[in-house]
């Protein structure tokens, strides 16, 4: 699963989850800044993208490392 996060004075204000497919807001500026950027379909698709990007290409490498040191 990937996840992106925005945090102001240490409080979460939004998130993306890939799980989710979309940005989900926990204040009143991140549920604004959410209805904005899961509007925009290449932004969007963009951060879906970034699962595939970061985290299916390195797992494998990540469990082999912890298989040899177990």
């Amino acid at each position: 699963e990937f996840i992106r996060s925005y945090y102001f004075n240490k409080m979460e204000v939004i998130r993306f989850s890939s799980s989710v497919g979309k940005y989900v807001g926990f204040t009143e500026l991140g549920v604004k800044n959410a209805e904005a950027w899961n509007k925009d379909a290449s932004y969007m698709s963009a951060m879906r993208a970034q699962k595939e990007t970061y985290c299916v290409n390195h797992v494998q490498n990540k469990y082999a490392a912890v298989l040899t040191k177990s």
